[in-house]
This record gives structure tokens, sequence and C-alpha cells, in this order.
């Protein structure tokens, strides 16, 4: 999909810990998606598109917002595919609200714009993933079965522009981060600052050369003490409280 893209070309496989593996989702029962985007021709094109993926169906299509929050009442997908530019109801605030009525529906959203501020208001709002719309068939694919299945879906550049971001103010990160009083110890700041760094549960464990289990134990009490629900959530936090590492934006 290269529609005026802004932004770097998406490397989705390279993203999220553990990337989805399209050919594991076949054996299952295939992603459903919801396609929200203004523009008939690009709305239209990414249905056709994600139809010819294996593994993934496509159970409907909105030209808004607001209509996009309608069908996924309805039909209730695993995963929305979303533009943010659309009227009615854009899509930061549909996103919002989707997650908030309908939590099971993992919003992803695939825009155009790859800039902070639309960046950081999708994520807050509770987006999954960010994609902009250079992304390639395979990607978007990839993209679609790992968010079903929970997993953080980060274009490499926005990734980077995340941490650049936290990089440019870290004074202040570091002030929100004392002010908010977390308690996170030593091992629970590496922690998430590996999480930040995209690193899987298992290769966290190796670098930190304790198993898997305590791991997952560190990422809970980080959750507990953070108010994350999710790995982006506490991506999220990293990246606005000084934890990320801006030597990993390579």
């Amino acid at each position: 999909m290269t529609e005026g893209a802004a932004g770097s070309h998406a490397g989705t496989a390279d993203i999220s810990a553990g990337s989805a593996n399209m050919s594991a989702a076949i054996a299952d029962e295939p992603v459903t998606v919801v396609v929200a985007d203004d523009q008939s021709a690009v709305r239209e094109g990414l249905v056709l598109l994600l139809g010819t993926l294996p593994g993934i169906v496509v159970a409907g299509q909105a030209a808004d917002g607001e209509a996009a929050i309608e069908l996924i009442g309805s039909v209730r997908p695993q995963v929305a595919l979303m533009d943010l530019n659309m009227p009615r109801c854009d899509g930061v605030a549909a996103t919002r609200r989707i997650t908030a009525e309908y939590p099971a529906t993992r919003v992803v959203v695939l825009t155009t714009y790859a800039d902070d501020e639309s960046i950081i208001g999708a994520l807050q709002a509770g987006a999954l993933g960010y994609l902009t719309k250079d992304a390639t068939r395979a990607e978007i694919g990839r993209a679609v079965i790992a968010a079903a299945a929970g997993q953080a879906v980060l274009d490499p550049g926005v990734q980077k522009r995340l941490l650049s971001a936290a990089a440019r103010a870290p004074e202040a990160a570091a002030a929100a981060r004392e002010a908010g009083g977390d308690d996170l110890t030593p091992r629970e700041a590496e922690v998430l600052r590996l999480i930040a760094a995209g690193q899987s549960n298992r290769e966290i464990a190796r670098g930190l050369f304790v198993t898997e289990a305590t791991v997952k134990t560190h990422i809970n009490r980080i959750f507990a003490k953070t108010g994350a629900r999710d790995r982006v959530q506490a991506m999220r936090y990293a990246y606005t409280h000084g934890y990320a590492d801006p030597a990993s934006a390579g």
C-alpha cells in the first residue's frame, strides 16, 4: 500500500516481540478485520488486499469513525484497521471509544501521518499498533495477525520517533518519572527498558540470565506499578517517563 505515505518504510516483521507467524494463524480460525478509511479507493483496495491473504477475513468496511464503531459493535471483529483523518469521528476518537466499549477488538492504525502528535495521540487512545501506508501487503497481513494475538505492532520508524521524542527531553521525562512515584526496582526498570526496545520475554530472559517465568513476574509487577494493561501501554509509559533507551532507536 503506497497511497501518499509519510514516514519510513514499515518493517512490521521486526517490531513486535515474537512476531506472529502467518502460517500458524492459517491452522486456526481466520482473523476477522474491519477496515475504516474515508477514501473509498484506499478502503476498497485494502479490503481486496486483505482478502488475498491467508488466515484473514474482512468482516466489513466503514467510511468514518462513527460508522466503524457501529460496525464493530455489530460484527465484533478481532482487529480494526483504522485511518486517522476521517469525518464525523476521527481515528483517534474512534480508537478511544472502541478500546473502551469493545476491548476484544484490537486497533491497528494505518495512516499517511507519522508525526509525533498523531502517533502519540493514537497510542494514548489505545491503539495496539501503528503503521504508515507505505507498508507492504505482507507487512499489513503480519500486523493484523500479530494484533489479533495481542502483540504490539509498531512501524520501526514510529518506534524511532517515540524514542527520539523521549531523548529530546530527558530532564522532563525523568521529572515525570519521579513525580509518578512508580517505585520500580532497578531490575524492573531494566526490564521496562528492554520491553520498550521491542524485546520478547525470551530475549529479555537470555539477556538478563534469568528464566522466562522470572521475566513474567517482573512484567506483572511493572504493569501493576505503572497502571499498564499490556506491553504497548508499558512501552508508552517507558517513552514518557524516561525509561526508554534512545540508543535502541539504532
